[in-house]
C-alpha cells in the first residue's frame, strides 16, 4: 500500500518560514517525479513545486519562485518543501503528490498518489 504521509504545517505569521517534509512508503521511490500542491479555501488544487526522480531538474509555479525550494533525499525517500517570506495567501492546505511516470508535473491529472495534507496558515 502506497503512503505519502506530509509533515511540518502549521500557523506562522507573515514573512516566517515553514519546512514541509513528506515520506513515501510502499513504492519505488526513485521511479517517481515529486510534486507539491497546494489548495485553498474555495478553490482548486494549484501547482506549488516539483522535482525530478533523480532530483537535478525542479520546477516552481511563478508565485512561489524564490520563496520556496523542494528538495527529495532518494535514500529516505522523503521530498521536502522549504517555504520562506510566507504570505497570507500561502495559506491552503499543503499535499505531497507522486507523479505517474511519463506525465507533466504541474497537472493534477498527471498525480499517480496524493499525500492526506498538512495545513499551513500565515497570518497578516
Amino acid at each position: 500500500q502506497v503512503q505519502l504521509v506530509e509533515s511540518g504545517g502549521g500557523l506562522v505569521q507573515a514573512g516566517d518560514s515553514l519546512r514541509l517534509s513528506c515520506v513515501a512508503s510502499g513504492l519505488t521511490f526513485n521511479n517517481y517525479a515529486m510534486d507539491w500542491f497546494r489548495q485553498a479555501p474555495g478553490k482548486g488544487r494549484e501547482f506549488v513545486a516539483g522535482i525530478s526522480f533523480s532530483g537535478v531538474t525542479t520546477s516552481y509555479a511563478d508565485s512561489m519562485k524564490g520563496r520556496f525550494t523542494i528538495s527529495r533525499d532518494n535514500a529516505k525517500s522523503t521530498v521536502t518543501l522549504q517555504m520562506n517570506s510566507l504570505k497570507p495567501e500561502d495559506t491552503a492546505v499543503y499535499y505531497c503528490a507522486a507523479v505517474r511516470p511519463g506525465r507533466r508535473w504541474y497537472d493534477v491529472d498527471s498525480i499517480q498518489y496524493w499525500g492526506q495534507g498538512t495545513q499551513v496558515t500565515v497570518s497578516s
